[in-house]
């Protein structure tokens, strides 16, 4: 199922897209799409039954905001450095283990929602990255568990970066990854069943119509079934967190001088196969 909340910011209402391409309201079954949702399969399988059945009224789509896919995100884990070629492009050693940070659930916004160039920006970058929503309580995955069983689906995730704030001003890298929009997220929440294999998903980026990023998630260097299992050795996973795996080659750190950096009046646009295609239009915050 592609899960999906449209509405203005705050006021979303559930939503699903069928196979036919068509909106439908799901306001009627769940108040929601959140942890909670997410975490029981007995709703899920309602949804799916009345989708299959035919009954959920349509909504109209025309102008219609999409806001995140999942509600009050409890937190945000980042995999940094999990691609081959982005370690490579940004002089990086090959992590031996997962890089983890994290990003406040407050910078999720919707996929085509504005994101904001923060005072003072001169090193604001763009990472196209495939996102894993936990759907099952997770702590101690062993490695003879099948780590994909705690995933609800995948999403596309918009790691925005300042590097200057991230790199050069002292401390962890929370300064430049948690500015005000900088994580857009969606379209779509896609169940687990319809990504078979989620190391097989290209992904792509655009800035003002010129493709940056173009990789495939076969290149990650830890999968997504090892970094669900090696993140819930140090904190515990909830339903409805997500975990954004990465990014790879294409970034504007890792181009020649001088680099393209992301200015106010950008336009980026952004897709994971099967998961959707986000847009936004920067401005300054």
């Amino acid at each position: 199922m592609k899960l999906l909340r449209v509405g203005d910011a705050g006021a979303e209402r559930p939503a699903l897209l069928d196979a036919d391409g068509t909106l439908r309201d799901l306001s009627g079954l769940v108040t929601d799409i959140d942890g909670d949702l997410l975490a029981d399969e007995f709703a899920l399988d309602r949804i799916r039954a009345a989708a299959g059945a035919g009954v959920l009224p349509a909504l109209a789509d025309a102008g219609v905001r999409v806001g995140p896919p999942v509600a009050r995100v409890g937190k945000v884990v980042c995999i940094g450095l999990n691609y081959h070629d982005h370690a490579a492009e940004t002089g990086a050693a090959t992590p031996a283990e997962p890089v983890v940070f994290l990003k406040a659930a407050d910078t999720v916004v919707g996929p085509d929602d504005t994101v904001l160039v923060p005072r003072g920006s001169v090193k604001t970058d763009w990472e196209v990255e495939l996102a894993i929503v936990v759907g099952r309580t997770a702590r101690y995955v062993g490695e003879d568990e099948d780590a994909l069983a705690y995933v609800a689906g995948y999403a596309v995730s918009h790691d925005v970066s300042e590097r200057e704030f991230q790199l050069e001003r002292g401390g962890t890298w929370d300064k430049g990854k948690n500015c005000e929009t900088f994580n857009p997220l969606g379209p779509w929440l896609v169940t687990r069943d319809e990504v078979p294999d989620p190391q097989a998903l290209s992904l792509r980026l655009w800035v003002n119509g010129e493709l940056k990023q173009d990789g495939s998630t076969a290149g990650q260097i830890f999968s997504v079934a090892e970094v669900v299992r090696y993140v819930s050795r140090f904190m515990t996973l909830y339903p409805g967190d997500v975990i954004n795996t990465g990014t790879p080659a294409g970034v504007a750190m890792g181009q020649a001088e001088p680099k393209p950096y992301l200015r106010e009046g950008d336009v980026v646009e952004l897709e994971v196969s099967g998961l959707g295609r986000q847009r936004q239009v920067l401005k300054g915050a």
